[in-house]
């Protein structure tokens, strides 16, 4: 393993895009979800960043993945916790890694089954672009192409820091 980037240059892009965003989009009291983990340390970090004071969501999408009846259950599956209405909100949705889009239409899922948000802006902090869904985030803070035998990892909380895992060839 090697460490890729500059988490804090990462996480100044995501900073920067959402005050942008939140600006033209005229949304001044959204809340954050987090997708367990990565997502949930992230939305830690920039709800600090972003001022918001109150506590942001956290999302444990296992039920809701389509692929769940072939893979099972994952034995360190929590409840998600929102702590705050969904309905007519405005979310900011955090990930860590969007590769294929399927992590996010279960998570859109699951918020869908608390209440209609008013709006969805979805982050990431890295965009591996090998998308199966048409779904986009409105702010990444990297993209990235990988080799098949590539993988690359949030670690976290503290530090947070992105590595590249190579598995061989």
């Amino acid at each position: 393993m090697t460490a890729l980037m500059d988490i804090n240059q990462l996480l100044d892009e995501l900073e920067t895009g959402l005050r942008r965003i939140l600006e033209q989009r005229g949304i001044d009291n959204p809340v954050l979800i987090g997708i367990r983990t990565g997502g949930v340390w992230l939305a830690d970090v920039i709800g600090k960043r972003l001022g918001i004071e109150q506590p942001f969501g956290e999302l444990d999408i296992s039920f809701y993945r389509d692929d769940f009846s072939r893979i099972g259950l994952n034995p360190k599956v929590k409840p998600s916790s929102l702590p705050f209405d969904t309905e007519g909100r405005d979310i900011i949705l955090i990930d860590d890694v969007i590769m294929s889009g399927r992590t996010i239409r279960a998570a859109m899922n699951e918020i869908f089954d608390y209440g209609r948000p008013a709006s969805i802006i979805l982050a990431t902090l890295i965009d591996l672009g090998a998308r199966e869904l048409p779904i986009q985030p409105d702010v990444v803070g990297h993209s990235l192409v990988l080799e098949a035998h590539q993988r690359v990892k949030l670690r976290g909380p503290e530090p947070l820091r992105i590595e590249l895992q190579d598995s061989g060839q």
